[in-house]
């Protein structure tokens, strides 16, 4: 299993991003998929999930300006980010949200700064 992440850039505080994560070796179909941080000298946390049904679950700090989806048919999972705020500096990562994790890809850095 291998995850790409992109998408990162430095945006102003209420601005907006959409990252992307295409996955490979396995497909994202049957699996709970989610979206980790890590802001800078802190621990990576879960920020966002979807499960095979289609069901998101949020973290409270992004809950009502985060969205994640996702696309099958490209094995893509995508976090929209709106109303982003300084807080939201951070790696951003897709990986598993269940069970044994599988390899980290290099994350995309997103930087909210005016």
């Amino acid at each position: 299993a291998q995850f790409v992440e992109s998408g990162g850039g430095l945006v102003q505080p209420g601005g907006s991003l959409r990252l992307s994560c295409a996955a490979s070796g396995f497909s994202i179909n049957g699996y709970t998929i989610g979206w980790f941080r890590q802001p800078p000298g802190k621990m990576r946390t879960g920020a966002a999930c979807i499960n095979s049904p289609g069901r998101t679950f949020y973290a409270d700090s992004v809950t009502g300006r985060f969205t994640i989806s996702t696309d099958n048919a490209k094995n893509t999972v995508y976090l929209q980010m709106n109303n982003l705020k300084p807080e939201d500096t951070a790696v951003y990562y897709c990986n598993k949200a269940s069970g044994n994790m599988w390899p980290w890809g290099q994350g995309a850095q997103v930087t909210v700064s005016s």
